[in-house]
Formats: C-alpha cells, structure tokens, sequence
C-alpha cells in the first residue's frame, strides 16, 4: 500500500470514530507512524466549572486517538487497532479557552504491538500539558512488513 493510502485509511479510521466527532477532534498531520490531532476548547467539555478547564478524560481521550492514529499511519500497514495500555501524566491544566493538540509518534513495532510517545499542548508549545507512552494491538495487512 503506497504512503497516500496508508494515510488515507488512517484518516478514515479516525474520523469514522463517533466519539472523536463528539470531542470536534480535527486530524492536522499524519503519515510514516506520526500524527497530529487537535481538539477545541469547549465549555461542554469543562471539569471544574470554576477554573472552565477542560476535564483530564477529554484530554486522555484525545491523546489515545492521536496514538491509534499514529499506529494506523504506520509504514508496517495495519488495517486496525486498539489500545493495549496508555499511561498519562498530566504536567498542567489546559487554559481555558485554548485548543488542544495532541502529537504522537511510534517509537518501535513489534509484530503485533506498537509503542507510542505522545503530548498534549494548549496554545503555550513549550509547556506540554500532558504526556503520555502507550502500546497498541495492531492487525496487519495481508502486505504488511516486519518488523
């Protein structure tokens, strides 16, 4: 399957996700094992009605995503996935009223399990608001490489 493809099957699996559509998460950037989500602030979304900062869940969510969407981008080309196991460690609250984005990247493939690394950052780039490390079950293709 050529890059493009792969791309485009990525793109399709993310965005067919209800629960992505209900978090308005957009797919910036993917391809080659990397990805790029981002997510709009929402006062729907708030979990301190207080402070108006988005809820710890929304932002784990959005990191998960951006993981299996990076798994899916994947040059070894697998046709579906699904979280294994996610750890996150919330460094800062997201400031309210600022978008989040979530970018994340396989950092070693196994033949059925992928290894992720993400972040997630408000409208402030140099200080994450999250990260997170991650393992992915993944079914390859019938042309799938090894890894």
């Amino acid at each position: 399957m050529a890059a493009p493809d792969r791309t485009k099957a990525a793109r399709q699996f993310i965005e067919a996700i209800p629960f992505s559509q209900a978090l308005s998460m957009k797919l910036d950037e993917i391809g080659e094992g990397q990805a790029t989500i981002s997510m709009p602030y929402d006062a729907e979304l708030v979990g301190d009605p207080a402070s108006g900062v988005i809820h710890g869940g929304a932002v784990s969510a959005l990191m998960d995503t951006c993981g299996g969407a990076a798994v899916m981008s994947h040059p070894d080309m697998p046709v579906a996935t699904a979280t294994i196991d996610l750890r996150i460690d919330y460094m800062r609250a997201a400031k309210p009223g600022q978008s989040i984005r979530a970018e994340a990247a396989c950092y070693h493939v196994t033949r059925s399990v992928a290894f992720v690394r993400a972040t997630a950052f408000d409208e402030d780039a140099d200080n994450p608001v999250a990260t997170a490390t991650g393992a992915f079950t993944f079914q390859r293709s019938s042309n799938g490489g090894t890894s």
